[in-house]
C-alpha cells in the first residue's frame, strides 16, 4: 500500500472519530499518544489553569453529494496542579437549539498518574494508573514534536501560519497538506487533505483545529468563552455516587515509572 495512501487512511479517520468522544480520544491518548484523536486535548501542565468550552462543527459528505452539518460542545478545564478535566457530549444537528447531553467525563492528575473515566449513566469510573506521563503538548501537533530539515513524502507539504491573537491569546499556526492522485484517492479524481491548527504556547493547547478532506467531509474545533482563573474543585473529583473500578493492569501497576498512590 501506497505511504500516502496509508496517510490518507490516518486521516479518514480522524475526521470519522474527531467530536464523537472528546473524553475517550483524550483517554486513549493519555496510554499510547496516537497522531490524531478526536476533541481538544487537554496538556496535563502544571501552573496555567483555565476553563472553557470547547465547540465542534462537522460536515459530513453524504453519498448523493449533500453535506450534513453536525456540532457538540464540552467543559474543558486544568487547575494549578495539572489536572486535566474533558467532557464527551452528544452530536447533534447544527439546527438543534437543545444542550447536547454530557456522555463522558475524562479526568486525569499528572501527580499520581490517576487516570479515570466517568459514565454518567451507569455511575462507574474506570481508574488506570498509567505507567508513564502523557505528551507535554497535543500529538497532533506535528510542528512542536518534529524538528530540523526533514525530508516530507512527495505530496505532503507543511507551512509555518506564524502568529495571530485568538481569544485574547497568542497562537501560532501550522497546515499540513496532502496530495492524494487519482489512483489512490479511491474517486478517480485528485484529492487534497488539510490539516492546520493553533497553538497557543500559554496555555499549552490548541485554540482551533481544523480538518477537511473532500470525501468525508470537515471539522472545525474551536475554544471559547476561555477563563483563567482557578476551575472549581469538583471538576477533578469523583462524585460520591460514582462506583471507582480500578482497571491498572498488574504490569503498569508495578512499573518503576509510576508513581506511589497512597489512599
Amino acid at each position: 500500500m501506497p505511504k500516502i495512501f496509508r496517510l490518507s487512511i490516518l486521516f479518514i479517520g480522524f475526521c470519522v472519530a474527531v467530536g464523537l468522544h472528546s473524553a475517550l480520544a483524550q483517554d486513549a491518548a493519555m496510554s499510547s499518544a496516537p497522531a490524531f484523536n478526536g476533541g481538544v486535548f487537554v496538556t496535563p501542565v502544571p501552573n496555567a489553569p483555565f476553563y472553557a468550552l470547547a465547540m465542534q462543527e462537522m460536515a459530513q459528505i453524504l453519498s448523493d453529494g449533500n453535506s450534513f452539518r453536525r456540532k457538540t460542545s464540552a467543559v474543558i478545564a486544568r487547575d494549578s496542579t495539572g489536572r486535566i478535566h474533558n467532557e464527551s457530549h452528544q452530536v447533534i444537528p447544527v439546527s438543534a437549539t437543545r444542550e447536547p447531553a454530557l456522555l463522558s467525563i475524562h479526568i486525569y492528575d499528572p501527580n499520581t498518574r490517576i487516570n479515570l473515566f466517568l459514565n454518567p449513566y451507569t455511575h462507574i469510573a474506570q481508574e488506570r494508573i498509567l505507567a508513564n506521563p502523557p505528551s507535554a503538548s497535543p500529538p497532533a501537533n506535528w510542528a512542536q514534536h518534529e524538528s530540523g530539515n526533514r525530508t516530507l513524502p512527495p505530496g505532503i507539504r507543511e507551512e509555518d501560519l506564524g502568529s495571530s491573537v485568538i481569544e485574547s491569546f497568542d497562537a501560532h499556526g501550522y497546515r499540513r497538506t496532502i496530495a492524494i492522485s487519482d489512483k489512490s484517492s479511491g474517486t478517480g479524481k485528485p484529492v487534497t487533505i488539510t490539516d492546520e491548527y493553533w497553538y497557543s504556547e500559554e496555555l499549552h493547547i490548541n485554540l482551533v483545529t481544523k480538518h477537511n478532506d473532500p470525501r468525508t467531509g470537515s471539522l472545525a474545533i474551536a475554544v471559547k468563552n476561555i477563563n483563567v482563573g482557578e476551575p472549581a474543585v469538583e471538576l477533578f473529583d469523583v462524585p460520591p455516587e460514582y462506583k471507582v473500578v480500578d482497571l491498572t493492569p498488574p504490569d503498569a501497576a508495578n512499573s518503576p515509572n509510576t508513581v506511589p498512590v497512597v489512599r
